[in-house]
């Protein structure tokens, strides 16, 4: 009876149709406004380890220093730009930091929500960018934290968007900027590289099936290869007049090659099944329902129409996820654009099959999306809603001092000037940052040093030669296992100098004891010549006078 006044009352269907609109909106809001609230109430958890990369490589850019002069990294310049720009914004503090990755998220959000409109409608574009929301903020893949493949998606999402449906297929223009922005992505991180190659094959195929001659289709190619190569270009000639290029080469070649090479593919496909396991972790409610979106991707022609953008995107961000064999946890970052794009193809397929259903039936895939968002949220309410950032540090972060890097860094800064330098035993390259001060040597991490590649011998006596170069005031010896992940077959080089380097020419002035996260003593100018309990522990050492 009902379905039959609503056909033979297009008012009363329209109101219908109003209403469904105004419920996916009213959806879209209270997630967009929950996830908001999640990354603001949690701005203060203590940096990571690459978060204090970047943060300390932006620091030193506002300083005018420039990339892998004092901080050695095997990765591109991008993400510490990126850093620069929001800490030159916001403060150089972990607020702003955090700050700026809310802004980024967002804007792949509503990304994401403009592909998913212009490769379907709205309420699939709605889905979609909800969908993301959820899945970036979630501990399971380390989304509160500031990582680069968050600065590559966005750029890349950018250059996809201007290359879906273009009305003016003779013009340059749209190419060159798409091709710019992709490139923006490259530079944040190496495995942007695919998501370039996904951008310049779909720019091709594209063009070839719209009917272009050739030599347009040629032209237009050339133009998007020539804006993605334009970031990497300025910055080769920039760190080469800051005479840093020979170091940038190494690191993020000749070594990054040795970095990539480390895992057999023998071994591959069961570090990516753990991976994977923890990446899905309490969402996935939302990857179910992605996959629905994945196998029903026939079942109307706009779906179908849309299904080579998608699988372009899903191949692309797959191959980047697989670079190295190392499929951590926030790689998987690179993933959730086209994850969250087939849940909302998803929902518009099932949205299509229920079109003329009865009114509440065709509410039944905004309850289905509205239901995975609430578990999801419910399975991690504890991190999202009650934890302290500091608490939430130490559940994500289990056995790592990164809570406790903040009062050392403290410490370091109060009992030195800014330019005196200092050298931190482990990979904790956020006390520079929260310290303000410079490295005694560019080995921020200890961990290229511990691992079983050609270059770890030569990195081992390089640093050495920095640090007794530099004669830096205090070291900061990292005796955690995290820190260092040394294995059977690593050097042991700087580990028995360090020992000597230090008796003859320091003395302990701090001692930080982790028991347990929450018993942690702090013993700073007064160290005792026992403890009650030992647990993992840092030790503070100043030069002798």
């Amino acid at each position: 009876m009902e379905r039959s006044l609503i056909a033979n009352n297009s008012p009363v269907k329209d109101n219908y149709d109003k209403t469904l609109r105004i419920a996916w909106w009213v959806f879209a809001l209270a997630v967009f406004g929950l996830t908001t609230a999640v990354r603001i109430r949690l701005l203060g958890i203590p940096l990571e380890r690459d978060e204090g990369e970047y943060a300390y490589a932006g620091q030193l850019l506002l300083q005018g220093i420039p990339p892998y002069k004092l901080a050695y990294s095997m990765k591109f310049p991008g993400t510490f730009a990126a850093y620069a720009i929001a800490m030159f914004l916001f403060g150089q503090t972990i607020t702003a930091i955090h700050l700026g990755l809310l802004f980024v998220n967002s804007a792949t959000s509503a990304l994401i929500f403009f592909i998913g409109k212009r490769l379907l409608n709205s309420t699939a574009g709605i889905a979609a960018a909800a969908s993301y929301a959820l899945l970036s903020v979630s501990p399971s893949v380390l989304g509160l934290a500031a990582h680069a493949t968050h600065f590559v998606v966005l750029p890349m999402l950018g250059g996809a968007f201007l290359l879906l449906k273009e009305q003016n297929r003779s013009g340059v223009g749209r190419p060159f900027v798409s091709g710019l922005l992709m490139g923006l992505g490259l530079l944040m991180k190496q495995p942007g590289l695919f998501f370039v190659l996904f951008g310049a094959t779909y720019l091709f195929l594209s063009d070839v099936r719209a009917g272009l001659l050739l030599r347009n289709v040629i032209l237009r190619h050339l133009v998007f290869v020539g804006g993605a190569a334009t970031p990497l270009a300025i910055t080769f000639l920039t760190l080469f007049y800051a005479g840093v290029f020979s170091k940038f080469w190494f690191w993020t070649i000749h070594y990054a090659h040795e970095y990539g090479t480390l895992i057999s593919m023998s071994d591959a496909s069961q570090i990516f099944i753990y991976h994977l396991r923890d990446a899905i972790g309490p969402n996935w409610p939302l990857w179910i329902v992605a996959g629905i979106g994945l196998l029903t991707c026939p079942l109307n022609k706009s779906a179908r129409q849309s299904t080579g953008f998608l699988l372009g995107l899903f191949i692309s961000s797959i191959l980047g996820l697989c670079a190295g064999f190392y499929f951590r946890s926030h790689y998987f970052i690179l993933l959730l654009p086209a994850i969250a794009l087939f849940a909302g193809l998803a929902i518009n397929n099932i949205s299509s099959v229920l079109h003329h259903q009865i009114t509440a039936v065709r509410f039944l895939p905004l309850l289905l999306l509205a239901s995975c968002a609430a578990f999801l949220v419910f399975a991690q309410r504890d991190l999202f809603f009650r934890l302290s950032p500091v608490e939430v540090s130490h559940t994500i972060y289990a056995g790592n001092p990164f809570p406790e890097a903040i009062k050392v860094a403290e410490y370091i800064r109060d009992h030195t000037d800014s330019s005196d330098t200092i050298a931190v035993g482990g990979s904790e390259p956020q006390i520079y940052f929260y310290s303000h001060r410079h490295s005694a040597t560019g080995y921020i991490y200890t961990y290229p040093l511990m691992e079983a590649q050609t270059y770890a011998h030569q990195m081992q006596s390089e640093m050495i030669h920095e640090i007794e170069s530099a004669q830096p005031k205090y070291l900061i010896s990292i005796t955690m296992s995290l820190s260092w992940l040394r294995l059977p077959r690593s050097e042991t080089l700087i580990l028995e100098w360090a020992q000597r380097y230090t008796a003859d020419n320091y003395v302990p002035v701090g001692f930080v004891n982790i028991i347990a996260p929450d018993r942690v003593d702090y013993y700073f100018d007064d160290i005792p010549q026992q403890v009650p309990e030992l647990g993992e522990f840092i030790l503070i050492y100043q030069r002798k006078l």
